[in-house]
């Protein structure tokens, strides 16, 4: 049997952690078997539809880097892969159903129902659904009232005894009462536009879905998908529903943890390798050999199978998805880090406002990674740790310069001192300077860190910043000595004043 796993996403929103996690897994799955992985548009419920939307589920899926073996914008030999261009398959399978007395028409008013509903409410009922009206109707009654022009819907029979049976490969044998199953749900709405159950059951029956890997939130919809493959006399895919992915606090992930929607992650400056792989551990595990838990999409799609999914809901902590984000961030090359940091450092002003990166602050920027790196979470972070390097600082107060327990007129003396190493720091890598430095230390029997930290603060503007010897070689010496000179005025009035 070949495998055919598949995403089926309803544009009404943008894409979130739960449904990414939903098209990865059945991602994996299908490159775990040596299988396809379809993609398939529901955009039944056009109140909601919004083309934004479908723009941004393609958007997304590329930016992570899962690839659709058949779907829109690739074709298939299931094509279309858009619910809202098959409209009259649905409206045939219907019609099937009602022939095979599996189904039947419903002719009451939206008036009616709501009439229904309110006296319910008023009576503190425990009924819920529909009251079955129409159910009782002949056939031919129907047809009757069909070809008069009167507006019906489709309701799907659901049996009025016993109990639907289904096994789900996570969760196990799942029995489900019929008297719980909401009364015959519509099928087929009156404008002739299908709901979720029948678009669903006809389409992943006619593309040959083995495998359905879903949210838990569907569990009580599969009785009814069950009774419908039934009501056709189809073999049914295999169930698997996901574990549910919750906050730190135990309730279901929501906007209130943080950022849900991949849009915002992308802003804030998550990195995609990062976001596959922590949403990939979410409900599943892998190789517990591999500590780091830093897997590559191949590697993650390699280890994949339903066995090592968990029961238990999987938790989504935010400090642990920062942590792979860092250490991905560490494992790219300057080059790569600069080109996804760009955008960021220009969308902040880095280079000045509006403006975007010359040729020479390109090469300074991509020059600059190798300080950053290793202190950053986020893209976004880059462009306010480098600001200095392409504008000069506000002038620091002449209190940020003194090293403790020294006092102004040592910090300037140790300041000239380190004004005069700055031509050679510039063309030094980093261990020649640092032993270049604590010989001028011993030397002059300074602290090294009394000795550099006036210097810092010149170049930089702060205290704690970026390494300075690389700061110094990007800055070259002429403009590190101007920020020098500067500062060393600046002392020297303080001084003065005092």
């Amino acid at each position: 049997m070949e495998i055919r796993s598949r995403y089926a996403p309803s544009p009404t929103g943008l894409q979130h952690i739960g449904g990414v996690r939903t098209a990865l897994f059945n991602y994996l799955f299908a490159r775990s078997r040596g299988g396809k992985f379809i993609l398939r548009v529901e955009d039944t419920d056009r109140t909601r539809f919004d083309p934004v939307y479908l723009r941004n589920l393609y958007d997304t899926l590329a930016w992570l880097g899962i690839s659709w073996d058949e779907g829109p914008l690739v074709g298939g030999a299931s094509a279309p892969y858009i619910q809202s261009e098959r409209f009259g398959i649905y409206k045939d399978y219907a019609r099937e159903l009602l022939e095979r007395g599996k189904a039947y028409r419903c002719f009451c008013s939206p008036e009616r129902l709501n009439t229904i509903r309110a006296e319910r409410e008023a009576a503190h009922s425990a009924e819920t659904g529909y009251d079955r009206h129409c159910r009782a109707m002949s056939p031919d009654e129907g047809a009757r009232r069909e070809r008069a022009g009167e507006a019906y819907t489709v309701r799907l029979k659901i049996p009025l005894e016993g109990a639907t049976l289904f096994h789900d490969r996570l969760l196990g044998d799942i029995e489900w009462k019929n008297s719980d199953i909401s009364p015959d749900p519509v099928l087929l709405k009156s404008d002739g536009f299908p709901t979720y159950h029948l678009a669903n059951v006809a389409d992943d029956h006619l593309m040959g879905i083995s495998h359905v890997l879903r949210a838990q939130e569907w569990v009580p919809s599969t009785p009814i998908h069950v009774i419908l493959y039934q009501s056709f006399g189809w073999e049914p895919p295999e169930y698997c529903h996901l574990p549910l992915v919750m906050g730190l606090d135990g309730k279901k992930l929501s906007k209130r943890h943080g950022a849900t929607s991949v849009d915002e992650f992308r802003r804030q400056g998550y990195l995609p390798e990062a976001l596959l792989n922590f949403v990939a551990l979410l409900g599943c595990s892998y190789d517990e050999e591999r500590k780091s838990g830093i897997y590559t999409l191949e590697e993650l799609a390699e280890r994949f199978c339903l066995e090592k999914l968990n029961k238990a809901p999987a938790i989504f902590d935010y400090k642990k998805l920062e942590w792979y984000n860092g250490q991905y961030i560490r494992m790219k090359d300057n080059e790569t880090l600069a080109a996804l940091a760009l955008p960021y450092a220009e969308e902040a002003g880095l280079f000045g406002p509006g403006r975007k990166a010359g040729p020479e602050e390109r090469a300074a920027f991509t020059a600059a990674m190798a300080l950053v790196k290793e202190r950053v979470s986020f893209l976004r972070e880059i462009p306010e740790k480098l600001d200095y390097l392409f504008a000069e600082p506000p002038p620091a107060g002449a209190e940020e310069f003194i090293p403790k327990k020294l006092d102004l007129a040592q910090t300037i003396l140790l300041l000239r001192m380190g004004r005069a190493l700055v031509p050679s720091l510039a063309e030094l890598e980093d261990e020649a300077a640092e032993a270049l430095v604590k010989k001028e230390a011993e030397a002059a029997g300074v602290k090294l860190g009394d000795l550099l930290m006036p210097l810092r603060v010149a170049i930089t503007g702060r205290r704690v910043s970026p390494p300075l010897f690389g700061s110094l070689r990007i800055l070259g010496a002429e403009g590190s000595l101007r920020r020098v000179d500067r500062s060393l005025a600046a002392l020297n009035s303080a001084q003065t004043v005092s």
